[in-house]
């Protein structure tokens, strides 16, 4: 079965990964870059993130893809985060991220790559 695997280049992501590949599944690695930064902005670890994923993989002899989802991400999720902020509210990002994210954008992506099934670490 043809799995992608949101891969993160983590712990949880890498282990899905390479358990996935150890019962035989074919794996498709996927990082999904959420946000626009530049390379040496200090608060975000993306760039790092994405060369641990391209490690895993490689180091796993996975098929590595990298998909831009800052757009979808901006529009998405952390607009409302901020609308609800400025009206006193706590909001979760994780909640939208999930439903917008990952069970859309990233299963779109993962079904244009003929993949069955998607995984993540968490």
């Amino acid at each position: 079965m043809r799995v992608a695997v949101g891969l993160s280049g983590g712990v949880d992501s890498s282990v899905a990964a390479l358990l996935l590949q150890q019962d035989g599944h074919t794996v498709e690695c996927m990082f999904m870059r959420n946000w626009r930064a530049d390379a040496d902005d200090p608060h975000c670890h993306a760039e790092q993130d994405r060369k641990d994923a391209v490690a895993v993989a490689g180091r796993l002899g996975l098929r590595f893809h990298l998909r831009d989802f800052s757009a979808e991400y901006l529009r998405e999720v952390f607009r409302h985060f901020l609308d609800e902020y400025a009206r006193g509210r706590t909001p979760n990002p994780d909640v939208l991220c999930n439903r917008e994210i990952k069970f859309k954008v990233f299963l779109q992506a993962a079904l244009a790559l003929g993949a069955e099934r998607i995984a993540t670490g968490h």
